[in-house]
């Protein structure tokens, strides 16, 4: 959380995190395109060798002022790869929420948990525990074949009452429940100690 006190706004990062090709750019570019332009920034791709970084933010008006400030809402995701550890623990520094995006592909367990586990090393290295940050788990790709069951899948990862949802991102199905949960979560906690 980053308040602007010239502009009088409050900056939320939420970052979307999780496993190489999980669906984390295809969530943001759904979002990007239904959102008012008069009130969305423009969507920053930073490449590197096999995957993106993606950003951008967004006034949501709607959700009222929060003592006074118009809440800011800064979208990002990490490149999915394992070896840009380095830059998805530097997106992830100062995030007040999470969606982490599971590919529900039986054959993608391995990247899954490998993710899972990493972002909470990555949270333990700013003193920070899974329940301390609203964190919202999608089951993407829910209309492929192979799609695991969702009680498989909430077993497989040892989910301890994060919220989830099911979502297909490339549909747009599911991205944006998603995103008003995790909004609304940020919010709720950002209300609190700032009250």
């Amino acid at each position: 959380m980053f308040i602007n006190w010239q502009l009088r706004e409050l900056n939320l990062k939420i970052v979307y995190y999780g496993a190489a090709l999980s669906g984390k750019t295809t969530n943001l570019e759904q979002i990007h395109a239904k959102v008012d332009p008069r009130r969305r920034g423009e969507l920053i791709s930073l490449k590197t060798h096999e995957d993106r970084t993606l950003y951008f933010d967004f006034l949501q008006l709607e959700l009222g002022k929060i003592s006074g400030l118009t809440p800011k809402i800064h979208l990002y995701t990490v490149p999915g790869q394992t070896y840009y550890e380095a830059s998805r623990k530097l997106v992830l520094r100062g995030a007040d929420g999470v969606v982490f995006v599971v590919d529900s592909a039986a054959n993608r367990t391995d990247e899954n948990l490998e993710s899972w586990a990493n972002l909470q090393t990555h949270l333990a290295s700013f003193d920070i525990l899974l329940t301390d940050i609203p964190i919202m788990v999608q089951f993407n790709k829910r209309d492929l074949p192979a799609a695991m069951p969702v009680p498989l899948l909430r077993h497989m990862l040892r989910l301890n009452g994060q919220p989830t949802f099911e979502a297909v991102a490339a549909q747009g199905q599911g991205v944006f429940d998603t995103l008003k949960a995790v909004v609304n979560g940020v919010v709720a906690r950002v209300q609190r100690e700032i009250a």
